[in-house]
C-alpha cells in the first residue's frame, strides 16, 4: 500500500487542508472495502518461506507462522503511524469536510487490529466520543504539533520507512502516544451473535448496515449528523477489535454518554442515521462486557430499550396489554427493522438471566409490557423476508429470557374473525412460532443456533399452558393412523424433530426430544408409541425412565390436561405388530433357527455367548441393565449391587432355620 505521509504530515503543517483532503479521499477510495492491506505481502512471505522449506528440507524455529505474521512490514507501520498523525489531526480545529474525511479513514484503518495501537489511549477514544455526541470533554496534550509531526517524520527517515529509509520496530512507534498494552484478541457470545469476517482486497464488507452503500450519503444529512455518524463506526470498530478499549470505554464511563443520547433519541419523531450506530455500540458494549449489562438493567434499561423499540414500531394501544395490529399497515421500512433488530438485540443482553428469577410486581408488569410489544413484532412482516426472519429470530431469543409467567399476554388477545384458535384461546401467535420453527426446519442450516430458541421456547410454553400444548400437539403429533413408515422418515415436522433426537449435538437433541416429550404429557408409553423406542432411549436414559416408569421430574408449573391419548382405528388394528424399537410395523422375518435341532441350537447359543465374553473381556463392548432407578448401568455394577441383597436375605433365612431348631 503507498501512502504518502509525508506529504500528508507537509501539507498539515502547511494547513493545506485541500492537499491533505484529496490525498485522504485517494486512500479511502482504494481501500473503502478492504480489511487486511498486508494480505497480499504476508501472502508471498508465505510463498517464498515455502519454496525456502521445499529447497532446504529444514525450517528455523524462529520462522513459524506467528513469528511471520508479526514481522516487520514497511506498510503496516505506516498505517500504525498515519492513524497516530490522524487521531492529533482531529482533535484540532478542523473543517467539517476534511473532518468527515479523516474519520473515515481512521474506519478503515480502524479493521485492522494490528492498526489499533494509537486507536486505543484515553486521548483518543476521548476525542472519538466527543465527536460521536457522547461526552463534551476532551483529553489535553501539552507537545507542540510541530515537534509531535517532525518527531514522526524524523523515526520514520531514521527507519528507512519513507523513500530514504529502513524499517523500524512498531514497538517505537507505538511508544509515541501509547505505554499501555491491550488485546487483540474478542469474541462476541450470543444467540445470533457477530463473527469478524475477514475480507481480502476488493471484496465487499458484508458487516455494512443494509440501510446504504458504504459511501453513499443519506438524503437530508447534516454536515454534523454525517461527522457523528463516522465517528460512531470508528467506536464500533475499535471496540469490537479491542478488549483494551472495551475496558477503557467502561473505565471512562462514556456508556453514561450513549445511554442519554439513546434515551433522548425515543421523543425524536424521525430518528437521526446515528442511531443505528449508536444502538449498533451499546449492543458491542453489553455483549462484550457483562457487568455493563447487568448495570445497565439496574438503571433502568429495560425501560429505556422498551420505549425505544416502541418508538420504532410506533406502537398504538388498544387496551393495558395489548397493541393495535393493522393487517393493511405497511411493513416495516428497512431503516426501521434494522433499528428494531439491534434493540432486541440489546435487551437480550440485558434480561438473559431474567427467567431464572422471580420478577417483582413491577417487573412483571414492565416484561408484560414488553412482551406485548414482542408479540407485534412477531406477527408484522418487513420490506424483506430476510429481515422478517431476522427479526422473529431475535424477538424469539427475547421471549426465551424472559420469564415464563410473563407471557400469557400473547394468549389473551381478544379472538378475531379469522384467529387461529383453541378453547377459546387466541393462537395466532403460536401458529407464527410453528410457522416460524417448520421454516427454520426446512432450511436445516446452523440448526443449533436457529432452531434451539424456538424449541426451548415452545416447550416451556407447553408445559405452562395447556391449551398451548393441546394446539401445538394437533399440528406436530397428530393422530397415528400410518404406522408402515419409521417416526423419522418424512418431511413432516414430526419426522424432522424426531431425526434431530439422534443428533450428534447434544443440545440441540436434547431440546427436540423435550418438546415431543412434553407434547405427550412426559408420559413414556405415548412417547415410544410416537418415536420410537431407537429415537427415544436417549432422553429417558438421561432422565432415568428407561424402565418405562413415569416421570418424576414433572415441574411445579405444569400445566396438562386429563385428556386421554385415544388410538385410531387404523392404529390399533396393527399395534400388536409394530415393532416397539423402530415404532412401524415390521415384515416378519423368517427364524434363522429354523430347521435346526436342539444340540445345535444349544451349541449356536454357547458360540454367541463366548464371543459377547471375549469382547466384554476386552472392553470392545460393555453389557448394560437397567437399575430400580430406571437408569442405564453396567451389569457388573448390577451384580455388585445384588450380591449384598442376596447375603442378608442368607442370613435372614439362616437366622429363620436356627429359630426352628430351637424350637
Amino acid at each position: 500500500m503507498d501512502v504518502d505521509l509525508e506529504g500528508i504530515i507537509q501539507c498539515i503543517k502547511q494547513g493545506d487542508e485541500s492537499g491533505v483532503q484529496t490525498q485522504l479521499e485517494e486512500f479511502n477510495k482504494e481501500y473503502a472495502q478492504c480489511f487486511f492491506f498486508d494480505s497480499e505481502e504476508r501472502d508471498k512471505r508465505k510463498q517464498k518461506k515455502l519454496e525456502e522449506f521445499r529447497q532446504n528440507k529444514v525450517r528455523d524455529y524462529a520462522d513459524s507462522d506467528s513469528e511471520e505474521y508479526d514481522q516487520e512490514d514497511p506498510g503496516l507501520i505506516l498505517r500504525q503511524n498515519l492513524a497516530l498523525v490522524l487521531v492529533r489531526y482531529i482533535r484540532a480545529e478542523v473543517k467539517c469536510p476534511l473532518l468527515r474525511v479523516s474519520l473515515r479513514t481512521l474506519r478503515i484503518l480502524s479493521r485492522d487490529k494490528k492498526v489499533l495501537g494509537p486507536l486505543v489511549t484515553d486521548s483518543a477514544l476521548l476525542a472519538l466520543a466527543k465527536l460521536a455526541g457522547l461526552t463534551q470533554s476532551d483529553a489535553s496534550d501539552d507537545t507542540s504539533d510541530s515537534d509531535f509531526y517532525d518527531n514522526i517524520l524524523a523515526s520514520l527517515a531514521e527507519a528507512k520507512v519513507l523513500p530514504c529509509g529502513t524499517e523500524e520496530d512498531e514497538g517505537d512507534i507505538e511508544a509515541n502516544d501509547q505505554d499501555e498494552d491491550f488485546s487483540e484478541e474478542e469474541t462476541i457470545s450470543t444467540t445470533e451473535g457477530i463473527h469478524p469476517n475477514v475480507l481480502e482486497r476488493g471484496k465487499k464488507d458484508r458487516r455494512v448496515s443494509k440501510i446504504g452503500g458504504e459511501e453513499e450519503e443519506e438524503g437530508g444529512e447534516s454536515a454534523e449528523e454525517a461527522q457523528r455518524k463516522e465517528a460512531m463506526k470508528v467506536l464500533c470498530n475499535v471496540v469490537y477489535n479491542s478488549s483494551w478499549a472495551q475496558e477503557r470505554f467502561s473505565a471512562l464511563r462514556l456508556i453514561c454518554g450513549l445511554t442519554e443520547r439513546l434515551s433522548s433519541a425515543v421523543s425524536l419523531s424521525s430518528p437521526s442515521s446515528v442511531h443505528f450506530y449508536e444502538l449498533r455500540l451499546m449492543f458491542l458494549m453489553t455483549a462484550l462486557r457483562r457487568e455493563l449489562s447487568t448495570q445497565l438493567q439496574k438503571e433502568g434499561g429495560v425501560s429505556i430499550f422498551t420505549a425505544a423499540l416502541e418508538s420504532c414500531l410506533q406502537v398504538q394501544w388498544k387496551e393495558q396489554y395489548e397493541c393495535v395490529l393493522d393487517p393493511g399497515a405497511p411493513p416495516i421500512s428497512l431503516e426501521a427493522s434494522q433499528r428494531i433488530i439491534e434493540i432486541l438485540k440489546i435487551l437480550f443482553n440485558i434480561t438473559h438471566s431474567a427467567h431464572r428469577q422471580e420478577p417483582s410486581e413491577d417487573d412483571a408488569a414492565l416484561y408484560r409490557h414488553l412482551v406485548a410489544i414482542l408479540r407485534l413484532c412477531l406477527m408484522k412482516e418487513c420490506l424483506l423476508s430476510d429481515d422478517t426472519d431476522e427479526l422473529q429470530g431475535h424477538t424469539v431469543n427475547l421471549l426465551s429470557a424472559l420469564p415464563l409467567q410473563c407471557l400469557d399476554v400473547m394468549l389473551t388477545v381478544p379472538l378475531e374473525p379469522d384467529s387461529m384458535q383453541c378453547q377459546g384461546v387466541n393462537m395466532d401467535c403460536v401458529q407464527t412460532l410453528l410457522m416460524f420453527m417448520e421454516k427454520r426446519l426446512e432450511l436445516g442450516n446452523k440448526l443449533k443456533e436457529k432452531v434451539t430458541p424456538v424449541l426451548n421456547l415452545l416447550t416451556e410454553c407447553c408445559r405452562a399452558h395447556r391449551e398451548t400444548r393441546h394446539y401445538i400437539r394437533k399440528h406436530i403429533l397428530p393422530p397415528l393412523r400410518d404406522a408402515s413408515h419409521r417416526p423419522e422418515e418424512g418431511s413432516t415436522v414430526k419426522s424432522r424433530l424426531i431425526r434431530l433426537m439422534t443428533n450428534l449435538d447434544t443440545d440441540l437433541k436434547h431440546c427436540a426430544a423435550d418438546l415431543i416429550f412434553v407434547l405427550c404429557k412426559e408420559n413414556v408409553g405415548r412417547f415410544v408409541k410416537y418415536t420410537g423406542y431407537g429415537n427415544a432411549a436417549g432422553l429417558l436414559a438421561t432422565r432415568g425412565l428407561l424402565g418405562g416408569q413415569s416421570s418424576r421430574t414433572l415441574s411445579s408449573y405444569a400445566q396438562y390436561s386429563s385428556d386421554s391419548d385415544s388410538d385410531t382405528e387404523e392404529y390399533r388394528q396393527v399395534k400388536d405388530r409394530i415393532n416397539p424399537v423402530t415404532g412401524r410395523v415390521e415384515e416378519e422375518q423368517p427364524d434363522p433357527m429354523e430347521g435346526m435341532t436342539e444340540e445345535e441350537k444349544e451349541e449356536e447359543a454357547k458360540r454367541l455367548f463366548m464371543l459377547f465374553n471375549k469382547l466384554s473381556r476386552e472392553d470392545i463392548i460393555q453389557p448394560m441393565g437397567v437399575d430400580s432407578e430406571g437408569k442405564l448401568v453396567p451389569m457388573s455394577g448390577m451384580r455388585d449391587l445384588s450380591i449384598p441383597e442376596e447375603r442378608k436375605s442368607g442370613s435372614e433365612n439362616d437366622g429363620e432355620a436356627e429359630e426352628g431348631e430351637k424350637n
